[in-house]
């Protein structure tokens, strides 16, 4: 198979090979250009309302290594979010894949509609996001709300001002449509897949929308689609707090701990780290003028317990925050939201605030989410009111949500859903969920930290998806990876 050779046989071959499963659906040609570092790059043309296929399109980008092997197909990749690029995600396919799927395989990205290079959603400009940003995501007075309430309000209206075509169209299920016309141009009868994170969404319901199109599907760090917005958040929250709880004790084991005592004492020292930043900002050596406070210090915490490789860097910045300098926390934060060192974001933040909003139903007033923010506190005293109150926007979001559905593909081929014990943002008991909801799931548990757990250290997961992916032989439901080391 040579469909990666050349663009016109590929083309007549994704015309042929899909006529019957694809009847009466627009039929796209890419035309892919050598885009360096041995990827080629491609413009898929697709509907902007689905419901309206013969109407306005849009362009999604589109980038693919080809297979180093004896070809099987192509595999999708998509990093989560939502807002996160698969094309630059991609770009990083021999980190994202292993070598073994490589060779099977080409590897193809896309940014979902309203990401990066896919007709983006564009909200605010880079000042005006730092503004937003550092807004007290924890308000503990009417003030703080006030300015909370208006920053939201600022958001959701810029949005509406910059992008108003766009928004009622960047729904998962939109993505999911664009996927499956992306897998008829590539020539895949049918998909495999690797989604992390809301990437986990984005395939399921892909296999909810087209079953009997889903060849192999890697759902890893999964999203529970049942649980509505403020419940996902709440569960969140408490993801972050068990995270930060495995980092305390891992911190106890280490010279450079910059905590005496016990878990519990040192969460006390950084729960009066972040009022102490909210009261005076932490120094900034980072030449900009952001002042640092209880917002920024929250997001730079946040950002390492994502990936346990990076403890060693939190350890650090909290050693420096607690002498009153927040440089690397700033920085950090900033890897997370994807701010550059120039002060321009990719539009990373508000995409993701654009798919959220209109994927679920959120609170019409703010009260309801300061009750939310209550509740979860209790919970997760340090994370559970910052991560409520992120949601504000969609408040005031200019269009209407979507109800919740369940999604459980039936018909569809074994699916893998892939969890982490300890992961501080896609919390295991998803990874559960979404595996029973599943009508074929099939679940893989690690006993790890971190997000998401292929390629991250343990060759017990690797070999299971491994052999999923090009093999198609499916894991036991249930398989425990053990932890590393």
């Amino acid at each position: 198979m040579r469909f990666r050779r050349t663009a016109a046989a590929l083309a007549a071959l994704a015309l042929s090979t899909t006529a019957c499963a694809d009847a009466g659906r627009p039929k796209t040609a890419l035309d892919w250009t050598d885009c360096g570092d041995g990827f080629e790059c491609a413009k898929l043309g697709v509907p902007l309302d689905h419901g309206k296929p013969e109407g306005e399109r849009i362009q999604i980008s589109v980038v693919r290594l080809p297979a180093s092997g004896d070809r099987i197909g192509s595999i999708l990749v998509n990093p989560g979010g939502p807002g996160g690029s698969g094309v630059e995600y991609a770009r990083s396919a021999r980190s994202v894949l292993s070598a073994a799927v490589r060779a099977r395989f080409d590897v193809v990205g896309f940014d979902p509609r309203g990401v990066g290079g896919s007709s983006p959603v564009r909200c605010l400009s880079s000042s005006e996001l730092d503004a937003y940003t550092g807004l007290d995501g924890s308000p503990d007075s009417p003030a703080e709300i006030a300015a909370l309430e208006e920053g939201s309000r600022r958001f959701a209206e810029g949005c509406q001002a910059r992008s108003g075509k766009l928004l009622p169209h960047v729904g998962t299920a939109d993505a999911a449509r664009d996927m499956d016309l992306l897998r008829a141009a590539l020539g895949d009868k049918g998909l495999t897949y690797l989604g992390k994170s809301y990437g986990t969404q984005l395939g399921a319901v892909y296999a909810d929308l087209f079953p009997g199109r889903v060849r192999a599907l890697v759902l890893d760090g999964a999203v529970d689609p049942s649980l509505s917005p403020l419940e996902l958040n709440a569960t969140q929250a408490h993801g972050f707090e068990v995270a930060l709880d495995a980092f305390l004790e891992d911190c106890f084991t280490v010279e450079d701990c910059p905590f005496d005592g016990s878990v519990k004492s040192a969460r006390a020292e950084i729960a009066e780290l972040l009022r102490a930043a909210d009261r005076k900002p932490l120094a900034n050596g980072t030449g900009d003028s952001r002042q640092i406070g209880e917002a920024w210090t929250t997001l730079g915490l946040i950002t390492p317990l994502y990936d346990h490789q990076s403890w060693p860097v939190l350890r650090q910045a909290l050693d420096a925050a607690l002498k009153g300098d927040g440089t690397t926390l700033l920085r950090m934060a900033d890897l997370l939201i994807d701010r550059r060192e120039d002060g321009a974001y990719s539009n990373q933040t508000e995409a993701n605030m654009a798919v959220n909003c209109i994927d679920g139903h959120f609170p019409r007033s703010s009260s309801a989410l300061a009750r939310a923010a209550r509740d979860a506190a209790v919970d997760a005293p340090l994370f559970g009111s910052s991560v409520m109150w992120s949601s504000l926007p969609c408040t005031y979001w200019p269009v209407k949500g979507t109800s919740k559905q369940k999604i459980d593909a039936p018909g569809a081929a074994p699916i893998v859903v892939v969890g982490t014990e300890r992961d501080p943002a896609t919390p295991y008991e998803w990874s559960k969920a979404l595996a029973e909801q599943l009508s074929s799931g099939v679940l893989v548990g690690f006993d790890g930290d971190g997000h998401t757990a292929y390629l991250t250290g343990s060759s017990c997961v690797d070999r299971l998806v491994d052999d999923y992916l090009i093999k198609l032989a499916v894991p036991e439901d249930g398989a425990h990876c053990p932890k590393i080391g």
